[in-house]
């Protein structure tokens, strides 16, 4: 895949009351007003607000989000509608994105002065990504796509109501406006979807037409003679595949959850901003006692130099868990916020070149000199440094506490589920003598050692490809060195609240010794040493005052190191298995496992991703990185390589 990468947009401001874009010779909108031309051609041909009357979810498409203004003057009318739908959706497409310093100048005096600040103070890096900014109590979602339009509107996984057709004048902007693009539109509308557009060019008017919308021209706004106004009424309507339908019933309002860890917490509070309650079971005596159940622990994203799908779906992860933190605030009392992360094989000149090549933006990741690196940490490191501003690190119990709180959800502990069993449409979780612990619509598996459990009764091929890692990591107090913030790559170390650290991991397979071994804190103290260049390892601590403390834990880890999020596949010798999509699903069983050491910085994302495929809510994440973490995606792999199916 061709790396995507973000170039923003210049900005001429010269004319404030219309702002223009000298690289197309167009202007953002109107000088009439940017706020009257949204809600003149786009929410009017739109017919909004009264279509998303008393609606659970409207969802809103815009090619162009520009300014913004758009989004605005939608999220004002939905705020000040009585008869709102539940959860505005608005899904936008921008190629060319402001810089933040651009975004608060376009809103200095903007009518809507509350709405701009929150846009603006959620703004993302400028990755390209597709970034879910949450507003209302999430009650109002952004999906801000940032990159081309052609690509977006293949990778997309949603079903639009509304488009908002917004590109620069067709004539400096050609791409945004032909008729592959609005044929595209064709894949995402929902039955009776509508679109406006202020241009009535006539290839316009005719792509939307061979689409299948019936098009009309209204009269336009301000000066222009119309615009156009359109309605989906195609001939044959698209199937959606059957991996990509919603997992729950439609109005499903309660799940169960087995695990409460990072996982479990993490799909509680996804679920509950989909309007369902659950109830989180776990056979320990409370949350965050087994895998999630350290210390501390890191977050942070990753780049490599094809930006393939690990680095695009780590960086995904990585800004959602940002996001998602910024909004917990001080409910994590031991939150560290950046991280560096040693790079061992590029100097400083090479780290430059990746990123200019990747296009990755300084307030997502920066390349750190040996001595800036130094001086930041605190260490006497040898190496430069990727620096990680929205990386860090919490403890992990904390994290999950929040988490539950936040997601109200009921809770379980110290109760076994032993066994899944799908009657009546319901899944029924069974204790040891098979008596009902509890039942619901919709359950999820988001336990480590629990979840494999369960899994090997339901789809044993699956279950048998998950693997234990057993990993010790070791607390020094005092310790003579101390980072200033997370330090990895050569192991870990993250300061404690006192005078000591953690540091480690360990990484052993098939290895269910739970006892703290002499051999393995060793191993932690001299990669410890070696990453602070410590001239004596036994400088780290003194074993006089204290003995090394530690922890030992197993992680859930798939073979190619992505989690499982989604539904569990049905293989089915008859049907299309080439591709995870196209395989159907077992109804109402959804997975959010096997996150591997990196349960911190995915648990947010795969959380929103599960909520999203089992309520049937647009995507958080495009379709390539969709299809990278299904569970199906071992079942196409042993079909393209023609082995037998796994079973379900």
């Amino acid at each position: 895949m061709k790396i995507q990468t973000i170039s923003p947009a210049r900005v001429d401001f010269s004319d404030l009351s219309a702002p223009s874009a000298p690289d197309f010779g167009d202007v953002y909108h109107s000088r009439a007003g940017a706020l009257a031309q949204a809600r003149h051609v786009f929410l009017g041909a739109n017919q909004l607000p009264g279509r998303w009357a008393a609606l659970p979810r409207f969802v809103i498409l815009e090619t162009g989000f520009g300014l913004g203004n758009n989004f605005l003057a939608t999220w004002d009318a939905w705020a000040g509608d009585p008869h709102r739908c539940d959860q505005l959706v608005f899904i936008s497409i921008e190629k060319h994105p402001l810089r933040r310093e651009d975004l608060a100048r376009a809103h200095r005096n903007s009518p809507l002065p509350d709405l701009a600040a929150q846009l603006l103070e959620a703004w993302p890096p400028l990755t390209a990504n597709l970034h879910r900014l949450s507003f209302a109590g999430g009650q109002v979602q952004l999906l801000l796509c940032l990159g081309d339009a052609r690509h977006w509107l293949r990778e997309l996984v949603a079903e639009v109501d509304a488009f908002y057709l917004d590109g620069f004048n067709p004539r400096q902007n050609p791409d945004m406006w032909d008729s592959y693009l609005l044929k595209a539109l064709t894949r995402l509308a929902a039955p009776d979807a509508t679109a406006g557009s202020w241009s009535v060019a006539p290839h316009v008017r005719e792509g939307l037409q061979a689409a299948g919308f019936h098009v009309e021209r209204q009269r336009g706004f301000a000066n222009k003679g119309g615009m156009c106004v359109a309605r989906y009424q195609p001939r044959h309507v698209l199937e959606k595949p059957a991996g990509r339908l919603a997992l729950a019933p439609t109005g499903t309002q309660e799940a169960l959850i087995i695990g409460a860890g990072l996982a479990g917490a993490a799909c509680a509070w996804a679920l509950a901003e989909q309007g369902i309650h659950s109830t989180v079971i776990d056979r320990r005596s409370g949350p965050a006692q087994a895998s999630s159940g350290n210390p501390g622990g890191l977050f942070h994203g990753t780049l490599n130099p094809d930006d393939g799908v690990h680095a695009r779906f780590n960086r995904a992860a990585a800004l959602a868990t940002e996001r998602l933190l910024k909004s917990l605030g001080p409910d994590l009392p031991w939150l560290q916020q950046g991280l560096l992360r040693l790079e061992t094989r590029l100097d400083l000149n090479g780290m430059q070149a990746q990123l200019s090549r990747l296009g990755l933006p300084s307030d997502y990741v920066r390349a750190l000199s040996q001595a800036e690196a130094r001086e930041l940490s605190g260490l006497d490191l040898q190496y430069p440094a990727w620096f990680y501003p929205g990386g860090g690190a919490l403890p992990p119990a904390d994290f999950v506490a929040a988490l539950l709180r936040k997601s109200k959800a009921r809770t379980m502990f110290s109760v076994g589920v032993e066994r899944l069993h799908w009657l009546d449409g319901q899944w029924q979780a069974l204790g040891a003598d098979g008596h009902l612990l509890a039942q619901a619509p919709l359950v999820v598996l988001a336990g480590g050692h629990e979840g494999q459990a369960l899994l090997q009764d339901l789809a044993p091929d699956l279950a048998g490809l998950l693997v234990q890692q057993r990993g010790q990591i070791s607390h020094l107090s005092p310790s003579s060195a101390r980072p200033h913030l997370p330090v990895a790559g050569l192991g870990y170390a993250i300061a404690d609240q006192g005078q000591g650290l953690w540091c480690g991991a360990t990484n052993q397979l098939a290895d269910t010794d739970p006892t703290l071994r002499a051999s393995d804190h060793a191993a932690n103290l001299a990669q410890w040493a070696e990453l602070a260049h410590l001239e004596d390892p036994n400088r780290a601590f003194d074993p006089s005052l204290a003995p090394p403390l530690g922890r030992v834990g197993w992680r859930l880890a798939t073979p190619d190191r992505l989690p499982l999020v989604g539904g569990l596949p049905i293989v089915q010798p008859e049907g299309r298995r080439d591709q995870p999509r196209f395989l159907p699903r077992q109804a109402g069983l959804a997975l959010c496992m096997a996150m591997g050491s990196r349960g911190i910085g995915w648990a947010a994302l795969c959380a929103q991703v599960l909520a999203a495929q089992v309520s049937g809510a647009p995507m958080p994440l495009e379709a390539s990185l969709l299809d990278a973490i299904d569970p199906a995606r071992f079942a196409v792999r042993a079909y393209r390589q023609g082995l037998a199916p796994p079973q379900a």
